[in-house]
């Protein structure tokens, strides 16, 4: 067996637990809660120009996409789906903020973000949300850079930042210790559909990012308190535990905000 296979056998990440007790909340495009690969869906709303509803219904497949990769590690956790994106896979900061702040007032322990913007300016609007988070041991995950250019929120302190690397295994991810903290990596590549090559379907940062939550919302199962840092430490003693190198690949979502 050569090194490309040996990597396809890489130890499972917190094996055995499924999420349970744990909120998640996936900021998206929604979701179609009867695609086969949605085990369940507990409630959302949209959250769009013209103000908040209680349809989240996808429309674009990118949601659905997301919530079906975490769901796949942790099915029994509890799921909610906020919606921002509509027609396209574009929003604008303050719907974003807003669904956030959304997440915060409901309770969610983890809220998965498969977007960024490499927009600076906006790191001080992000940065009191994120605090309100910590505070409430909400954990924000989110893509770290797009192309090697730092994307918000996933750069800034207090995030779960996620990198991406295509050739590592979706059962795993990988982590390293740097100056500025710990860097996180997972596949690229989403839940597999039926007769559809899994370079032609969805797949980029996104999905290293809904990867990622799903070890998160694993991790959190087993702590009576999560907060950022004991979910760094519980990340960062899983991937000593599993040992594998790293080789990260850092491309872009194509998701936008403005």
């Amino acid at each position: 067996m050569d090194g490309a296979d040996a990597r396809v056998t890489a130890l499972e990440a917190f094996p055995g637990r499924t999420g349970r007790g744990v909120r998640v909340a996936v900021i998206d495009s929604g979701v179609h809660a009867s695609h086969p690969h949605i085990h369940h869906v507990s409630g959302g709303i949209t959250i769009g120009e013209q103000g908040i509803e209680n349809s989240y219904v996808d429309t674009l497949g990118h949601g659905t996409a997301v919530m079906a990769a975490i769901q796949e590690k942790a099915p029994d956790a509890e799921y909610f789906a906020v919606r921002v994106f509509h027609s396209a896979l574009r929003t604008r900061v303050e719907l974003l903020l807003q669904a956030i702040e959304w997440c915060i007032g409901h309770n969610i322990g983890v809220v998965n973000l498969s977007l960024g913007t490499s927009n600076p300016a906006h790191a001080e609007r992000f940065a009191p949300l994120i605090s309100c988070a910590a505070e409430r041991g909400m954990i924000l995950v989110s893509a770290r850079d797009a192309n090697g250019i730092p994307a918000l929120p996933g750069s800034l302190p207090g995030v779960i930042g996620v990198g991406l690397d295509w050739d590592w295994p979706r059962e795993s991810y990988s982590c390293k210790q740097t100056f500025s903290g710990l860097e996180l990596y997972a596949s690229g590549y989403p839940r597999s559909a039926p007769g559809i090559l899994r370079e032609r379907n969805l797949n980029g940062i996104s999905f290293a990012v809904a990867n990622m939550t799903g070890f998160v919302v694993r991790a959190c199962e087993s702590l009576k308190n999560s907060s950022y840092h004991t979910i760094c430490s519980a990340l960062a003693a899983e991937a000593h535990r599993i040992a594998w190198p790293i080789t990260p690949d850092r491309e872009s979502s194509g998701v936008q905000i403005r």
